[in-house]
C-alpha cells in the first residue's frame, strides 16, 4: 500500500495531508515536524497572539486529535535529515522512514543577525516560531525601547504591537523605504504616514551597524550615528526558504526547490508545496510565501500525488494588520511603471493600483476590500481596465468587471 510521507508539518503539510484523507486516500501518511507542535497559523504570531489577544490553542490548525482519528501518524520535534532518492527513504532522527512518494513542505526561517552584529547578544528575538514568540512576549512588555531592525510585514506588525503595548520604537530599514520587496512606493509612504503618526521612529536607508550591550542588548550602532537605551530588539531581516534537505538529496534548485505545474521536483517521486517551492509564474521562477498559495499548492499536490495530473495555477494575494489597517494585496507588483491612486469609501481608505503600461499587474488595498476584491478578480481573469478609467474617481469599481 502506497505510504506517502510530508516533511514539513506547517500549513502547507498540514493542507496536504488533510486533502489527502477528504479525498479519499486510504494508505498510510505520515507527517513530520521539526517543531514539537502540531501544525499552527504563523501570521498571528506577530499580530494578536505577541499582543496577547489570542490564545495558543486557537494558533493550531486542527486539534491533536485531528490527526490521530484520521490515522495520519504525526513525527513531531525531530527534522527529517538525509533522503535517499534512489531508496525511497529518510532519516528522522535515528529512524529511517520508507516512503513511496513524498512531499517537502519545509517553510521558511527567519534569517538571523550574524554574531558579529550583535545577533548572539540577549533581548535580541526573531518572530517566526512558537516557540521564539513565547520567549519574547513577556520580554516585550518588560522593554522600554524597541529596536525593529528591518521594515517588512514583520517588522512592521512587531512595531505596532510595540506601540499599541505603549513601548517606544526605533525601525532600521536599509533600503529606502519600507515595504520595498512587497509592495509599490505609495504603500510605502501610507504605511510610514500611518506608523509615524502612532509614534515610530522610522529611519530608511539607514543600515544597522552592530547591536552593543555586555550581556544584553543596550544600543545600536547604525550608518547615521548610535542609538542608546535599546532594551530589545526584534530582527525582521526576511525569510529564507528551508531546503538543505533536499538541496543536500540532490533535488533541483532555484532560489527554493524547483517543480514543475503539477508541484512535481526532479525526483518523479518527491514532491513539494509552499513558501520553499520555486514555481513559475508569468515565465520567471518565483516563491509565494503567502497562505493562500501553501493552501492551494499544497490541495494541488495532494491530488496529483494520488493520481490526476493538474496544472497548479498561482494566484497570489498577501495581507497584514497594522494598528486598525488591513493591508490586502492581489498579484505581484514586480515591473510595474505606473501607479493609480485611488481614495476609497471611508477615511483613510485607499487602493493603489500598479500598472507596467496597460497591464494589471497588482492591488494594494488600505482598508478598502471592495477595490481589493475587485483588483483580485481582474487579475486572475486577465483583465486589465484602462489606467485612466481607474483613475477617474467618476468610475464605479464594480464596472470594471464588465
Amino acid at each position: 500500500m502506497t505510504h506517502i510521507v510530508v516533511v514539513g508539518a506547517g500549513q502547507a503539510g498540514s493542507s496536504l495531508v488533510v486533502k489527502l484523507r477528504k479525498e479519499g486516500f486510504t494508505g498510510p501518511i505520515t507527517l513530520i515536524g521539526a517543531e514539537p507542535f502540531p501544525p499552527y497559523q504563523r501570521p498571528p504570531l506577530s499580530k494578536a497572539y505577541l499582543l496577547g489577544e489570542t490564545e495558543r490553542e486557537r494558533l493550531f490548525l486542527r486539534p491533536a486529535r485531528y490527526y490521530a482519528d484520521a490515522d495520519i501518524a504525526l513525527k513531531l520535534g525531530v527534522p527529517a535529515s538525509d533522503i535517499d532518492l534512489a531508496a525511497r527513504t529518510l532519516m528522522v532522527g535515528d529512524e529511517t522512514i520508507c516512503y513511496d512518494k513524498l512531499a517537502i513542505t519545509t517553510g521558511l526561517d527567519a534569517r538571523r543577525l550574524p554574531a558579529e552584529q550583535g545577533g548572539a547578544l540577549g533581548n535580541v528575538h526573531i518572530v517566526r516560531t512558537l516557540e521564539q514568540v513565547d520567549a519574547l512576549k513577556p520580554r516585550l512588555r518588560a522593554a522600554g525601547h524597541l529596536l525593529v531592525i528591518g521594515g517588512g510585514y514583520i517588522g512592521l506588525e512587531a512595531a505596532a504591537v510595540a506601540r499599541k503595548l505603549g513601548l517606544k520604537v526605533t525601525l532600521l530599514e536599509m533600503a529606502d523605504r519600507i515595504l520595498r520587496r512587497v509592495a509599490c512606493r505609495e504603500t510605502s509612504d501610507y504605511f510610514r504616514t500611518l506608523h509615524t503618526a502612532h509614534g515610530v521612529d522610522i529611519l530608511e536607508g539607514v543600515g544597522l551597524g552592530r547591536l552593543i550591550g555586555d550581556r544584553d542588548v543596550s544600543g545600536a550602532e547604525h550608518d547615521d550615528g548610535v542609538l542608546p537605551d535599546i532594551d530589545i530588539a526584534i530582527v525582521g531581516i526576511g525569510l529564507s526558504p528551508r531546503c538543505e534537505i533536499a538541496e543536500k538529496a540532490g533535488l533541483a534548485m532555484e532560489n527554493g526547490v524547483c517543480v514543475d505545474e503539477t508541484g512535481r521536483t526532479s525526483d518523479p517521486s518527491v514532491w513539494a508545496a509552499g513558501d520553499c517551492a520555486a514555481i513559475s509564474y508569468r515565465g520567471t521562477r518565483i516563491r509565494l510565501e503567502s497562505v493562500q498559495n501553501a493552501i492551494e499548492q499544497a490541495e494541488t499536490v495532494a491530488l496529483n500525488m494520488m493520481g490526476p495530473q493538474i496544472s497548479y495555477d498561482p494566484k497570489p494575494w498577501f495581507w497584514s494588520d497594522q494598528y486598525d489597517v488591513k493591508l490586502q494585496i492581489a498579484g505581484l507588483s514586480h515591473g510595474h511603471d505606473r501607479v493609480i491612486v485611488r481614495p476609497g469609501s471611508s477615511e483613510g481608505s485607499q487602493s493603489n493600483w500598479c500598472y507596467q503600461g496597460d497591464l494589471l499587474l497588482s492591488v494594494d488595498a488600505m482598508n478598502d476590500p471592495r477595490a481589493y476584491m475587485i483588483g483580485k478578480r481582474l487579475i486572475e481573469c486577465g483583465a486589465s481596465p484602462a489606467p485612466d478609467l481607474v483613475a477617474d474617481p467618476s468610475t464605479q469599481l464594480k464596472s470594471l468587471l464588465s
